[in-house]
């Protein structure tokens, strides 16, 4: 049976205070309604429907390979999924999986273990349950004296005693199509909210004498809504400690679990050690044996194998085998250093490669630039690559020895092993084997300043 996946993401998300609709709102980086559609597209769903409301254009361009379909007044989660169904058309189409957009944290093997109860029992509907605690603000499955769920009461229209239930509804289903989508013409809005309710749907197929099961969670937290910064935080909280626990478990030491971030699409080597208050966001990718940070923040960067990055920010760059960064560096986007290369202290580099085993030691900008392999970038160093109105290229070839405290006025090519003298302004090219001096001739004034001294005490 071929199954089409419709997701409920047109609600506004109150709570929040946002003017961000609520399931664009980030865990651990990412949007919430992307987990819940990547979740769906890996147990081989292809069909996926978004329903869209609040903020709708922001979702749909958040979104990629998936249809939508708008809900201009949001009337409940029954009303949602009569939008979707039109997009339920296709004759192959035989189930239907509702999904929350807001339900970030739900795992790939709770919902194949839902689909796959629901087709065993041949289930006009099936429903994801967890036992809660505390249940305020879900609604409650109320079963009966067999164990068969009767149906499914929203909080607000809950009376006391079935507000004591401790089984709540997820908000997550998986239907016949032919069963659903009858079931959705026959909703009325008899409820305090005023609302057209998906869980009416149970009840109506229960009292038909149709199959109804449920599958109850294990894990509470993964049916858990975030309808409130507070819940946020909590995603947050549950999200990293799962990425955390993966990657110890595939061999990668985190000094400090609590103190460490990184992101779901992060990918990490075996015998990598990840020191306390790092970042590691974006499509990271870090090699084995490396030492990162403590205090790095990586960001969309390609790491090697026994690589040191420690106290640096370091976005959309590559850092090849055993090369350097830190502490305290910047390398922004378009950097690559080679390997067994040196990045040091405050340097800040841009759209630059840095050759093996060069080094940039430390208090340098280098933009714009290509450096050879075995260069020595002096303390001080400044590409000068901006001119007002365009960027130019700085070329260092290999073996240079540049001077501290050199500008290096772009464009301007260093041939190999040219040295260049401290204090330079290099505005033309440089010859192979050559030295590039260019300074004022020093002038010595005697007892000048002791003269100047004296004036002043007077």
């Amino acid at each position: 049976m071929e199954l089409a996946a419709v997701i409920l993401a047109a609600g506004e998300g109150t709570r929040m205070k946002s003017s961000l609709p609520k399931v664009l709102h980030r865990v651990c980086g990412k949007p919430m309604i992307k987990y819940v559609v990547e979740t769906a597209q890996s147990i081989g769903i292809e069909r996926v429907v978004v329903v869209v409301g609040h903020g709708a254009e922001e979702v749909i361009s958040s979104l990629s390979n998936v249809d939508f379909v708008v809900q201009e007044r949001q009337l409940g989660t029954g009303h949602a999924v009569q939008m979707a169904a039109g997009k339920l058309n296709d004759p192959a189409i035989g189930g239907v999986l509702v999904l929350c957009g807001d339900t970030p944290l739900l795992g790939q093997q709770t919902l194949s273990c839902l689909i796959a109860l629901h087709c065993d029992n041949e289930a006009a509907a099936t429903l994801l349950t967890a036992e809660m605690a505390e249940p305020t603000g879900y609604g409650r499955v109320i079963r009966d004296d067999s164990g068969r769920v009767k149906l499914i009461v929203e909080e607000k229209d809950a009376s006391p005693n079935e507000r004591k239930v401790k089984e709540i509804n997820s908000g997550t289903y998986c239907f016949k199509k032919d069963k659903l989508l009858p079931a959705l013409k026959k909703l009325i809005p008899e409820n305090k909210q005023g609302e057209f309710y998906l869980t009416d749907v149970v009840q109506l197929l229960a009292k038909d004498g149709e199959r109804v099961f449920a599958l109850k969670t294990d894990d509470p937290s993964e049916v858990m809504g975030v309808n409130s910064r507070k819940q946020l935080a909590e995603a947050e909280r549950v999200m990293r400690d799962r990425i955390n626990s993966r990657w110890m478990e595939e061999g990668v030491t985190l000094i400090d679990p609590a103190s460490t971030f990184i992101g779901p699409d992060v990918a990490l080597g075996r015998d990598t050690i990840i020191h306390p208050f790092t970042f590691l966001k974006g499509n990271t990718s870090v090699g084995e044996r490396c030492s990162i940070g403590p205090s790095a923040h990586l960001i969309d960067t390609k790491v090697g194998n026994e690589v040191e990055i420690a106290h640096s920010v370091v976005l959309g760059s590559i850092i090849e085998d055993g090369a350097q960064v830190g502490p305290f560096c910047r390398l922004r986007p378009g950097t690559r250093v080679g390997k067994k290369a040196r990045v040091g202290t405050f340097v800040e580099t841009k759209k630059s490669i840095i050759g093996e085993e060069s080094k940039v030691p430390h208090l340098s900008y280098i933009g714009d630039a290509k450096i050879g392999k075995r260069v020595n970038i002096g303390a001080g160093t400044i590409t000068c690559n901006y001119d007002g109105f365009e960027k130019h290229e700085t070329i260092i070839e290999d073996d240079v020895f540049v001077g501290s405290d050199t500008m290096l006025v772009a464009p301007v090519r260093i041939g190999k092993g040219a040295m260049t003298g401290a204090g330079s302004a290099i505005t033309k090219d440089v010859p192979d084997g050559s030295l590039a001096i260019e300074r004022s001739e020093q002038r010595t004034i005697k007892d000048w300043a002791k003269s100047r001294r004296k004036r002043k005490k007077k």
